[in-house]
């Protein structure tokens, strides 16, 4: 990726990245995030996605795939939230010819092998402790019973990757949640054995001859080695973090290792079982991570080794030299491919690359946005953005040449000249030394809604009313500070539900675990995940802060969702990198404490350091009653907990107006993610905010930014270097700041509807006034159903589901 600077007033204006084909550059603020013209999409980070080759529409999520021994069929594994599936793709054809279903509690995951002579399929069924069987006919899949995963302690094995001996006798499964790896014998379908690897095991490979079985612990930074013969673990090797996918090379046996965390590729002699060298992939000179490589392919010949890069969108072509290993293998260019590639295949002849494309061109308005996620209609953002597979030439050293530049204009990173006026320093440091006036910043974390839920009748901005349930009637601090300050309505979640988007908002990057991880967490086909396998190389913000020596305390941010609550210890954290800086009495993720409560333990905090001038640089409040407990019985009403919540942040804001901190502090505001209603931008685009006197404008913003913006915006504030390559090459928020503040306070709106209100007590029904009261007209056409049933379940018409925080 290449360094790019941009002046303040053009950064608005120019998106450094290019239409395939065109040549055309666009601005910023005509931008949205989603497909675009000419199979093309930009990505929330304001990336461009231009895949390479012909294009195949695929099912949700296609994390696996495998190429029957002849040559003729790839059959992929689609593993998202929504419906699961196995597609078998006709490759000289290159369509689909056979699509098999799965609803929740059906699984898939990741896992895919043939048998030797082609006539069976295996996949991995994850949650369901079993391993699926079909036959295998001219490319059709017939369903055989499942060989059971059971023992006498009914383990949770969760089979991931899987593999087939070369005498076609056994089948070696990577147990992800149970730390082993299990041997089948498939005469009798029954386990033979399992012993114990490292944690979170991924993906299992047989060396050519046979005799040794390499493992990835994807939960950890190890290869386990085993010998298939006495099924003992002969050894374990020490590889880059949070390892996944497995290749090896056809001619020398050596073993490719994908490092999804530290960016790089791991060569093991088969042999010493040691790692012989170490392939980077960063896209430039000490670049942080992110590029999150996830698959491999070798060349028949052993000379090249394709990697495919989930965070970069691309795949690595990397020359292994000789083939025989004497010669240091280098990246030799990049080829681009759709959002978030999991899979890559080389075709029998050579000539052709097939590449799985996880997230395809990204997500599009969901303005019928409903919770039923069986439904291809259902438009709800966990299970709407679909797959896609390139079909490839193998290019040329020309081609590649233009590929890779094509990649480098994709992925643009933005950096800003310095900008002065007078003695007035821009509020947002643009170059090394420069200092912000801004010295504290208060960053809060809310959840769930999109951007047309609350903002769309806010009478200017690009909304949509009919769209709003949540207007100004419920939430009247947030549109009276939307007005006061600066008015977003271009900005997205980087994520799409609430396990990748928290990620987003305090990492600068949901990594490989997580992204493949919380699809079947969130549709019930698996258990919770490691929180260790989602911890990212750098950390979050807060070992950030550490680092740069910024002091900071958390509210409630990653306290107790992983863990339970000790009533003698308080609210605890389940990341370490917090350490002693969290407020034991300010509650974390629990739907029963409202946020009026969280921000009275705030303000006593805050007020005492005010009083004593010790406020910290960076603090991270978490206000989570947005979310609801929709209708469920005794509850508060849907209303009252986001009239809860907007007038708790509204208190905030007011607080902190009034305190001697004012002057020098901003409070940014963002929503983890956009799962839990319709947009008619993008699924993705979500609420925020930037309160501070140096935002106090009233303008609409319609810069295309992200979570990472913001992220960026407050590490430059604070002075605090990129996480990853995300925040790094994101956009920060500078049309959002002026250098001419109005240190003016803001008074606190007092709620328009009773915050006490329960499910089911007679009362006042919120947001009659609102335009979106035409949800009461059966035929209105302009309201989405998602909005339409949870308008009926609010005064009781109806029953209305839950979903995950």
């Amino acid at each position: 990726m290449k360094k790019v600077k941009v002046s303040k007033k053009l950064i608005a204006t120019t998106l450094a990245t290019l239409l395939l084909g065109s040549g055309t550059a666009f601005a910023a603020y005509n931008v949205v995030a989603g497909p675009q013209a000419n199979d093309t999409g930009v990505t929330p980070l304001g990336w461009t996605v231009t895949p390479a080759g012909k294009q195949l529409s695929l099912g949700d999520k296609p994390w696996g795939g495998a190429i029957s021994p002849d040559q003729q069929y790839l059959v992929v594994s689609n593993d998202g939230e929504g419906p699961q599936s196995l597609q078998v793709v006709d490759i000289k054809q290159q369509k689909v010819i056979q699509t098999i279903s799965y609803k929740s509690p059906e699984s898939l995951f990741l896992g895919v092998a043939f048998s030797p002579d082609g006539k069976k399929l295996y996949a991995s069924a994850g949650g369901n402790q079993k391993i699926r069987v079909y036959n295998f006919d001219n490319g059709s899949l017939t369903e055989q019973s499942p060989i059971l995963m059971k023992d006498q302690n009914n383990t949770d094995f969760n089979p991931a990757g899987i593999t087939v001996s070369p005498d076609g006798k056994f089948l070696y499964t990577a147990n992800n949640l149970n730390k082993s790896v299990s041997r089948i014998d498939l005469a009798t379908g029954q386990i033979s054995a399992t012993i114990a690897v490292g944690k979170d095991p991924y993906m299992v490979l047989l060396s050519h001859d046979g005799n040794s079985l390499y493992v990835s612990n994807w939960g950890e930074s190890s290869v386990s080695v085993l010998d298939t013969k006495s099924f003992t673990v002969k050894n374990t090797i020490s590889v880059g973090l949070h390892p996944n996918a497995l290749a090896a090379n056809p001619v020398n046996g050596l073993i490719y290792v994908a490092n999804s965390d530290s960016d790089e590729i791991s060569v093991v002699d088969s042999q010493s079982q040691q790692v012989v060298q170490t392939i980077s992939l960063a896209p430039y000179r000490n670049a942080p991570t992110g590029s999150t490589p996830d698959a491999l392919a070798v060349s028949q010949d052993g000379k090249t080794l394709y990697v495919a890069n989930a965070g970069n969108n691309d795949i690595a072509v990397v020359d292994l030299g000789d083939g025989e290993g004497h010669t240091e293998a280098k990246v030799k260019g990049l080829i681009p491919t759709a959002w978030y590639p999991t899979g890559v295949f080389p075709s029998g002849d050579g000539k052709q690359l097939m590449v799985l494309n996880a997230k395809g061109l990204g997500a599009g308005p969901n303005p019928k946005h409903t919770f039923n996620l069986w439904t291809p209609e259902s438009q709800y953002i966990g299970s709407l953005v679909q797959g896609t597979m390139s079909f490839i030439d193998i290019p040329d050293n020309k081609q590649l040449k233009e590929y890779t530049k094509q990649v480098e204009d994709n992925n643009k990173v933005y950096k800003a000249d310095g900008e002065q006026k007078g003695d007035k320093v821009s509020p947002i440091p643009q170059f090394a030394g420069q200092q912000s006036p801004i010295k504290h910043v208060i960053y809060v974390i809310k959840e769930n809604r999109t951007y047309d839920q609350v903002f769309g009748d806010m009478g200017k901005g690009n909304g949509d009313p009919s769209l709003t349930l949540f207007g100004k009637d419920v939430t009247p601090n947030l549109h009276k500070l939307a007005n006061q300050f600066v008015l977003l309505d271009n900005f997205y979640s980087n994520g799409e539900t609430s396990s990748p988007g928290h990620e987003w908002v305090t990492a600068a990057q949901s990594n490989d675990y997580s992204e493949k991880g919380w699809p079947a967490d969130y549709s019930g086909r698996r258990a919770d995940m490691d929180v260790d396998a989602i911890q990212t190389k750098e950390g979050r913000i807060w070992a950030n802060a550490k680092r740069s020596g910024v002091s900071f305390r958390d509210y409630g941010e990653y306290i107790n969702w992983w863990s339970s609550y000790d009533k003698t210890k308080g609210w605890t954290p389940d990341d370490p990198s917090i350490g002693n800086n969290y407020d034991a009495n300010y509650a974390g993720w629990d739907i029963n404490t409202t946020d009026m409560t969280r921000y009275n333990e705030w303000e006593k905090e805050f007020k005492q350091f005010d009083q004593n001038g010790n406020l910290p640089q960076l603090e991270t409040v978490y206000l989570p009653d947005d979310h609801t407990a929709f209708t469920a019985p005794g509850k508060r009403t849907p209303q009252a907990y986001v009239a809860t919540n907007d007038y708790a942040l509204g208190k905030l804001v007011d607080t902190v107006s009034h305190s001697k901190y004012w002057k020098d502090t901003a409070i940014v505001v963002t929503e983890d993610d956009p799962q839990d209603g319709p947009d008619h931008v993008s699924a993705l685009r979500t609420e925020a905010l930037v309160i501070s006197p140096y935002t106090q404008t009233g303008k609409v913003d319609s810069t295309l930014y992200s979570q990472v913006s913001m992220v960026r915006t407050v590490e430059m504030i604070l002075g605090m270097k990129p996480m990853t390559q995300f925040d790094a090459a994101a956009i920060p928020m500078l049309n959002a700041f002026t250098n001419h503040p109005n240190f003016k306070s803001y008074s606190v709106e007092q709620p328009k509807y009773p915050l006490d209100q329960l499910n089911g007590q007679p009362g006042p029904v919120a947001i009659q006034s609102s335009p979106a009261s035409d949800l009461d007209k059966p035929d209105s056409g302009s309201a989405d159903k998602h909005n339409r049933e949870l308008w009926k379940a609010i005064k009781g018409d109806q029953p209305y589901p839950e979903s995950k925080k």
